[in-house]
């Protein structure tokens, strides 16, 4: 059987262009810097969340030197805290986020990093944030939830060292 030159090179044009789509493919899944959301956060009942002692007070958690914790329920159509009431660390620290859902899911997105995850009821997404300089950022939902959903958001506000110590004093974290 005789093939005739241009389909051989079409043949292999073809197959030049499979093995580049498999290749993308795989380097966006295992590239430097990617890394799917784990499920180390482990699952709980979103319809007792005030039973767990994370999220029963949703709350901003010194636990470290420069190393913050904040645990944040997401619900139609807010964050707590986030929503009315900001999300305040000092400059220079790293923030985990343990965010769930009491009701259907969210996405939670720190605007201007690379923080974005879906929340789901039941699962508790754990992402983290360098904050270095004072600024502000936006904290929006990215996947739909209802009606509301466009005035889903909240803020993450960075001040500093000698700011958040000032607001700090008396014992109140953020």
């Amino acid at each position: 059987m005789h093939i005739h030159a241009y389909e051989k090179l079409w043949l292999a044009l073809s197959l030049v262009l499979i093995l580049l789509l498999i290749g993308s493919v795989t380097y966006g899944a295992v590239g430097p810097g990617i890394a799917m959301v784990s499920d180390s956060g482990g699952q709980i009942d979103a319809g007792a969340l005030d039973e767990d002692d994370r999220f029963a007070d949703p709350r901003v958690e010194q636990v470290g030197e420069n190393s913050y914790e904040v645990y944040v329920e997401a619900y139609q159509y807010g964050f707590n805290p986030g929503t009315g009431d900001p999300i305040v660390v000092p400059e220079n620290s790293e923030v985990t986020f343990y965010i769930t859902s009491s009701d259907v899911i969210h996405g939670f997105q720190v605007v201007g990093t690379n923080a974005n995850t879906m929340v789901v009821p039941g699962e508790v997404a754990e992402i983290s944030v360098e904050a270095n300089e004072p600024r502000e950022y936006g904290i929006v939902c990215n996947e739909y939830c209802g009606a509301g959903h466009h005035v889903m958001e909240g803020t993450l506000k960075v001040v500093s060292e000698e700011e958040y110590a000032e607001m700090t004093d008396g014992g109140d974290d953020a």
